[in-house]
């Protein structure tokens, strides 16, 4: 996976790379599915939601550029797998599902796993979390109509997001970064993602 499809793509953050083959992508995916686990595609992992691509997940890591003393937001837990590339990288994860379900399952798997820089939310992600605010970086695992003001003004200044931004069909990947009182967005390419649902995201 690493060689192949990360690599070979691009990917070149060592750090990135060094998480990526360190962490048992099979086991945040459903059992019957084991064995698709390190493939270029993303899987279902239930209420609706996928497991990203392999390259997605790396790309938008590295294009996070996440320090070893970064305060994450991650919306949208999913399996948590995206958390525990974060977890390996950042001092703390702060995670935020709508589903219930989805957040005490990857809950248990990460804690199984030893991961004690996370913590875990249940609600709107597409609010953020404004109780925690500031945060270095900020990453969306689901698409959005657009670019919420939201989340740019829970950033810390230089900080950088990494969204999903566009219709429910399609949309660009974006780097957003926060400079003084202005953003620079960078267009990471094309991407297809399942919508985050909520208040300053889709409505259903």
């Amino acid at each position: 996976m690493v060689k192949h499809q990360l690599r070979a793509r691009g990917i070149a953050d060592k750090d990135v790379l060094a998480v990526m083959g360190r962490v048992a992508r099979h086991l945040f995916v459903p059992s019957p599915l084991r064995e698709e686990a390190y493939a270029d595609h993303p899987l279902p992992i239930g209420e609706g939601q996928t497991i990203s691509q392999p390259y997605i997940v790396a790309l938008m890591t590295e294009a996070l550029f996440v320090t070893g003393g970064a305060k994450v937001l991650e919306i949208g837990t999913g399996s948590g797998y995206q958390t525990a590339i974060l977890a390996e990288l950042a001092n703390t994860v702060f995670t935020v599902e709508r589903s219930s379900a989805l957040s005490s399952g990857a809950q248990r798997l990460l804690r199984h796993l030893g991961y004690e820089n996370i913590q875990f939310v249940v609600g709107d992600g597409t609010l953020g979390l404004p109780a925690e605010t500031p945060f270095d970086r900020i990453i969306a695992t689901g698409s959005l109509p657009c670019l919420p003001q939201g989340l740019l003004d829970q950033l810390t200044v230089d900080g950088i997001c990494v969204l999903p931004v566009g219709d429910r069909s399609l949309q660009r990947l974006l780097q957003v970064k926060k400079v003084g009182s202005s953003v620079e967005q960078h267009d990471l390419g094309a991407c297809c993602f399942v919508p985050l649902i909520g208040k300053e995201g889709w409505s259903s």
